[in-house]
């Protein structure tokens, strides 16, 4: 049987019900999040310079390897050209959208820093809901209670209208901690999601907590223009400048009219003490620079077609409201769903801004590999989703065949198909792509340097250690290696079927 909630869950007050208690203390600051300063220290435009792509290391890593492989090329090819002209030329797509990503997020930083008033708390006066969906076991209760702290620390610096819904299933392990938690403050409400509960059209995992908690803010009248729903993942907190960066991006749609924008999301990034995995670490360096590249050129352009990530979502809850999660049984990417309907619905509405949020790294390589598994398990049935218009999903289409045919292109893949075909020459067919191949590897090794850049900037200790920048580069072909593996096992998930799957990682601390 099916039900589908409307209006009645008003009449449920044991899972709406705002629990009133004092205000939170400085008790609740978490030493363990390093945050920039807003007073007596770090302005606003050096917290910006952090996060500036910087394009001359790019520019160097091209020079260094264009000259390489036009120093060892020769102009006879072998059986093997055919093969890496393609493999190795395919990704150049996202390459230059990467770019062109990084030049609109310079000028987007320069321009705030001209614009922004440093040091300033802003005030808004809108509603500010943040969206905690959570498991809830043992082992990811110590990472919610962090980042639940960070919220009630934080958040009310600029929004006074603030509520934080920690989402539950009905009977889950950590019931109990997560309402002594929600006891510490007048700002936490606990919902609950009955095990009873069902979609309409059978939405599982976290969109069907999501939806729960959408259809019980409709009820209580909260689809208003001036209510914004911040969706947080169970092990990403937030800073004062958070905060600030949310704050100023609300008020800044006032006086808009129609060219307000409706969602809107910032820089995801991993302090080094988040982490238990120091390989794991390093290879989410690809993680924050991908927010000042892909989904800066995507989302800040208007449309967010390559998608978006669960972490420092923003959306105006009236729109929220027409699109809801319920997206289906085999929705495992609700986000990346929500955001191509919402691409459609409301082309040139979304909005990127400088604003991060500091999250956790798997605290295995294990983890690592499932957490990817799920994410390409997801993409696939997506980008063959055929409810969804073919071109709103020919990026996210693109970016998973590259992403799952990344085995292919690696050196190690390579030299073992010239074994067999007895040949070791990888000269292309034509030398004229060998600057598309130069700008593709001279863009990965970027990656991973920018994005350990600005984790490192993050963390309590925003120093390098001696061997961390020069290990980030020698171990992009093992992180490629982690990558493809399971993206391929997310692919083979996939097709051969069976019931999907929504795996929790444990959260580190």
């Amino acid at each position: 049987m099916t039900t589908h909630v409307d209006a009645p869950i008003r009449d449920e007050p044991d899972r709406t019900q705002v629990i009133s208690l004092p205000p939170p203390t400085e008790t609740h600051v978490l030493p363990a999040v390093r945050m920039p300063l807003t007073s007596g220290g770090t302005t606003m435009a050096q917290r910006h310079a952090s996060w500036l792509p910087r394009l001359w290391p790019l520019a160097l890593a091209f020079t260094v390897v264009l000259g390489f492989t036009w120093l060892l090329s020769v102009k006879s090819t072998g059986p093997l050209g055919p093969v890496v002209t393609i493999i190795w030329t395919y990704p150049v797509i996202g390459t230059v959208i990467g770019l062109a990503g990084a030049v609109i997020t310079r000028r987007r930083l320069r321009r705030d820093r001209l614009t922004a008033a440093d040091n300033q708390i802003i005030k808004c006066n809108d509603r500010l809901v943040v969206v905690v969906p959570t498991i809830g076991r043992h082992d990811t209760y110590p990472a919610l209670d962090r980042v639940v702290r960070s919220y009630i620390t934080y958040l009310p610096e600029c929004f006074s209208k603030l509520r934080v819904d920690v989402v539950v299933e009905e009977g889950c392990e950590a019931a109990d901690k997560i309402r002594d938690l929600a006891a510490m403050s007048r700002y936490i409400r606990v919902v609950t999601v009955p095990k009873v509960y069902k979609t309409q059209n059978g939405t599982r995992f976290k969109a069907r907590a999501n939806h729960y908690a959408h259809e019980l803010r409709m009820a209580q009248h909260e689809d208003r223009d001036d209510v914004w729903v911040l969706h947080m993942d169970d092990d990403t907190g937030v800073g004062l400048d958070t905060a600030i960066a949310v704050a100023r991006l609300i008020e800044q749609q006032r006086n808009l009219g129609d060219e307000a924008k409706h969602l809107a999301q910032g820089i995801l990034t991993y302090p080094r003490e988040h982490a238990r995995s120091g390989l794991s670490w390093l290879a989410d360096a690809l993680r924050p620079i991908a927010d000042v590249t892909v989904y800066s050129a995507f989302t800040g352009g208007g449309t967010p077609l390559a998608g978006v990530h669960g972490e420092l979502l923003l959306v105006r809850a009236s729109v929220e409201a027409e699109i809801g999660w319920d997206f289906g049984p085999d929705a495992i990417v609700e986000d990346a769903q929500f955001a191509l309907i919402f691409s459609r619905r409301y082309p040139g509405r979304s909005a990127w801004f400088a604003g991060r949020c500091y999250g956790a790294s798997p605290a295995t390589v294990r983890d690592f590999f499932r957490q990817r598994e799920r994410w390409a398990w997801g993409l696939v049935g997506l980008a063959l989703n055929d409810q969804i218009p073919l071109r709103d999903r020919l990026y996210i289409g693109y970016s998973i065949v590259t992403w799952v045919t990344s085995p292919l292109q690696h050196l190690g893949f390579v030299m073992l198909l010239g074994a067999l075909l007895g040949s070791y020459d990888t000269v292309p067919i034509t030398l004229a792509v060998l600057p598309i191949w130069a700008l593709n590897m001279a863009y990965a090794i970027w990656l991973y340097s920018e994005g350990l850049r600005i984790n490192v900037s993050v963390s309590r200790r925003a120093r390098y250690k001696w061997w961390e920048g020069v290990a980030v580069i020698l171990l992009i072909p093992v992180f490629a290696l982690m990558e493809g593996i399971g993206a391929v096992r997310g692919l083979y998930r996939y097709l051969r079927g069976g019931q999907q799957a929504f795996v929790v990682i444990a959260k580190p601390v």
